[in-house]
C-alpha cells in the first residue's frame, strides 16, 4: 500500500505556509500524475484480461472444430468402424474434448463478467472520483491564493497610507516651523496630516483584520481542507490497489473453479483408454470377416503303384478311366462326371457304339443340360452391382448382412407404427374436440402409413426367407471338415434331382421359377463321351483363388485359397467364371472369389483388358 506524503512533506514546514510556491504546486501535480498512472495500470490489466478471454474463446472454438472434424459422419462407413473398443475410446476422447472446450468458454464468460465488466465500471467511477478530489484541491488552493492576495493588497495599502501619513506629518512640522507660512497654511497642513494618520489607522485596522482572516483560512486550509482532500485521494488510491488485487485473485479463482470439471474430462479420457480391449476387437474382426466355410480336411493317399487302377479320393471330380467302365448314378452319370463337354479318352467299346444310339441317349439327357444352363445363369446382375440378397458374399457374411437388413426393416416398421399410433390418438382427439382440428385430415396419412407398413413387412418376409435359406446351408460347428482335394463329392439323388427344379445358382443364392421339366432317369450311355471328343475350350488366362470355395453344387469346382488355375471362360455378367485345374477338372467359381489375369493375345479375351 502506498501512503500519501504528509502535509509537512508536501508543502514544507509549518513555518512556510505559502501554498502558491512552486513546491506546493509540484506536489499536487505529482499526486495527480501518480493517480493517473494508477488508473492506467488498471486499464492495462483490463486489456490483459480481455485478451485472455479472447484467447480462451479462440482456443475453445478450435477445440470444438477439431472434435467435430474427427467425429464420424452419419450413415457412413466410418460410423461402422466405431463398434471397436479402440475407436469408441477415440470417440469418447472427442466428446470429452468438446466438454473440455466448454470449460474454456466458461473461463472466458466468467472473466468477462467478474473482472472485465466490473473493472470497466469501476474505472469510470474512479475517474469521476479522482476528478472531483482534484477539483476540490484546486478550488481550495485557489481560495487560499485569493486570501493571500487580499492580505498582500491590504498590507500594501497600509504601508502606503503609513508613508503618506509620515510625509504629511513631516510637511506639517516643516510648515509649523516656518515663520513665513501663514497660520491658515499651517492649519491646513495639520489637518492633512491628521487625515493621513487616520487613513493609516484605518488601513492598519483593515490589514489586521485581513491578516487574522487569512491566518484562519490558512490554518483551515492546511489542517482541514487539504488533509481531507489528500485523505480521500489516498483512500481512492488504496481502493484501486485493493480492487486490482482482488481482480487478480478472481482471475486465478475462475481457472480454479473449472479445474475439477477439466479433471473429470481427463479422467473420462483415461477411463475410455483403459476400456480398450484388444481381445474383443480381434474377435469382432473375426466375426465380421469369417466366411463360414469349414477348413479342409486331410488329403487322402492316392496309390499310383497300380497303373490301370488308380484310386481316386472320395471328393474327386473325375473318375477312373482305366477300363472305360463307370459306376451307375442317378440319371446315368458316373460319379466323377462333372460336365457333358469335358473331354475324356474313349474306351474301345465306346468307339464302336453307333452314333445314332448315342445321339438318342443324349437327347434323353437334355434335362441335365437345362440344369447346367440354369446353374450358369446364376446371378443375372450387371457388373459392379451388388445383388439384393447379398449372394456375392461368403455365407457367414451374407447371413450377417441379411440379419442387419431384417433388423433395419423392423426398426423402420416400428417407426411407422409409432407414427400411426400418434396420428390415431390425434384423430381421436379431433373427433372428441372438433374445434381443435378436422379428423378427416389425417386419414390420407394413416392410409399412406398402412401401405408403407405392408410394404416393409413384405420386405421383411423376403429377407427372412433368404436368411433362413442361408442359415440352413451353413455347416454345423461340430461337423468334421473334409478335404475336397480340389474336387467335390458325388451328389446325392435328391441334390441332382433338384438341380433343374430348385431356384438356385451354383452357390445356392439365385432363385428363378421352377422348371416344368422333370428329371428323366435314363441309363448311362456313351453319347456324353462322344461330345467329350470335342476339343476343350482354350485357356484365355490364369487366376488366383482369393478365398477357399467349396463347390457343393453341380457345375462348380472347389478351390483352395492361393491356388493358381486356368481361366477358360470369363464372367458373362452372371457373377461366375469358368476355370480349369487340369484336363478333367473344370467348373465354375464365383468371380469375386478369384483374381483373374487374362491373356491379351488369347482368343476370346476381352479387348479392354
Amino acid at each position: 500500500m502506498v501512503s500519501l506524503p504528509h502535509r509537512s512533506v508536501l508543502h514544507g514546514a509549518v513555518s512556510a505556509p505559502c501554498l502558491c510556491c512552486p513546491k506546493g504546486k509540484d506536489q499536487f501535480d505529482n499526486l495527480e500524475k501518480h493517480t493517473q498512472w494508477g488508473i492506467d495500470v488498471l486499464e492495462k490489466y483490463i486489456k490483459f484480461v480481455k485478451e485472455r478471454t479472447e484467447i480462451e474463446l479462440s482456443y475453445a472454438k478450435q477445440l470444438r472444430n477439431l472434435s467435430k472434424k474427427y467425429q464420424p459422419k452419419k450413415n457412413s462407413k466410418e460410423e461402422e468402424e466405431y463398434r471397436y473398443t479402440s475407436t469408441r475410446a477415440f470417440l469418447a476422447t472427442l466428446n470429452e474434448m468438446n466438454d473440455y472446450a466448454g470449460q474454456h468458454e466458461v473461463i472466458s464468460e466468467n472473466m468477462t463478467s467478474l473482472i472485465t465488466g466490473e473493472l470497466t465500471r469501476y474505472v469510470q467511477e474512479l475517474k469521476q472520483e479522482r476528478k472531483s478530489h482534484f477539483h476540490d484541491g484546486r478550488k481550495a488552493q485557489q481560495h487560499i491564493e485569493t486570501c493571500w492576495k487580499q492580505l498582500e493588497a491590504s498590507k500594501r495599502r497600509f504601508e502606503r497610507d503609513c508613508k503618506e501619513a509620515d510625509r504629511a506629518q513631516q510637511y506639517f512640522e516643516k510648515m509649523d516651523a516656518d515663520i513665513n507660512v501663514t497660520k491658515a497654511d499651517v492649519e491646513k497642513a495639520r489637518q492633512q496630516a491628521q487625515l493621513r494618520h487616520q487613513m493609516a489607522e484605518d488601513s492598519k485596522a483593515e490589514y489586521s483584520s485581513t491578516l487574522q482572516k487569512f491566518n484562519s483560512e490558512q490554518h483551515e486550509h492546511y489542517y482541514t481542507h487539504i488533509p481531507n482532500i489528500f485523505q480521500k485521494i489516498q483512500e481512492m488510491e488504496e481502493r484501486r490497489i485493493v480492487r486490482i488485487g482482488e481482480s487478480m485473485k478472481t482471475f486465478a479463482e475462475v481457472d480454479r473453479q473449472v479445474i475439477p470439471i477439466i479433471g473429470k474430462c481427463l479422467d473420462e479420457i483415461t477411463k475410455a483408454a483403459e476400456s480398450v480391449d484388444h481381445k474383443n476387437d480381434s474377435q469382432m474382426v473375426i466375426e465380421a470377416f469369417k466366411s463360414g466355410f469349414e477348413p479342409p480336411g486331410d488329403i487322402e493317399f492316392e496309390d499310383f503303384t497300380q497303373p490301370m487302377k488308380r484310386t481316386v479320393s472320395e471328393s474327386s471330380l473325375s473318375n477312373s478311366r482305366g477300363d472305360g467302365k463307370s459306376e451307375p448314378k442317378f440319371g446315368g452319370k458316373s460319379k466323377g462326371k462333372l460336365w457333358p463337354f469335358i473331354k475324356k479318352n474313349k474306351s474301345p467299346k465306346q468307339q464302336k457304339e453307333p452314333l445314332s444310339h448315342r445321339f438318342n441317349e443324349f437327347m434323353t439327357s437334355k434335362p441335365k443340360i437345362h440344369c447346367f444352363r440354369s446353374l450358369k445363369r446364376g446371378l443375372s446382375l450387371k457388373l459392379g452391382a451388388g445383388p439384393e440378397d447379398f449372394s456375392n458374399l461368403p455365407p457367414e457374411q451374407r447371413r450377417k448382412k441379411l440379419q442387419q437388413k431384417v433388423d433395419e426393416l423392423n426398426r423402420d416398421i416400428q417407426k411407422e407404427l409409432d407414427q400411426r399410433d400418434a396420428l390415431t390418438k390425434m384423430k381421436d382427439v379431433y373427433i372428441k374436440n372438433p374445434q381443435m382440428g378436422d379428423a378427416a385430415s389425417v386419414d390420407n396419412r394413416l392410409s399412406e402409413l398402412a401401405q408403407n407398413i405392408e410394404k416393409l413387412r413384405l420386405e421383411v418376409q423376403k429377407f427372412e426367407g433368404w436368411l433362413a435359406e442361408v442359415e440352413g446351408r451353413l455347416p454345423a460347428r461340430n461337423e468334421q471338415p473334409r478335404r475336397q482335394s480340389g474336387m467335390y463329392e458325388p451328389q446325392n439323388p435328391s441334390a441332382v434331382n433338384s438341380c433343374a427344379q430348385d431356384r438356385e445358382s451354383p452357390d445356392g443364392s439365385y432363385t428363378e421359377e421352377q422348371s416344368q421339366e422333370t428329371e428323366m432317369k435314363v441309363p448311362a450311355t456313351d453319347f456324353d463321351d462322344e461330345f467329350d471328343d470335342e476339343e476343350p475350350l482354350p485357356t484365355i488366362g490364369t487366376c488366383k483363388a482369393l478365398y477357399t470355395f467349396e463347390g457343393q453344387n453341380e457345375g462348380t469346382i472347389s478351390v483352395a485359397e492361393g491356388e493358381m488355375l486356368y481361366v477358360i471362360e470369363e464372367d458373362k455378367g452372371d457373377g461366375w467364371t469358368r476355370i480349369r485345374r487340369n484336363e478333367d477338372e473344370e467348373g465354375y467359381v464365383p468371380t469375386s472369389y478369384v483374381e483373374v489375369y487374362l491373356d491379351k493375345n488369347a482368343k476370346g479375351a476381352m479387348t479392354y483388358i
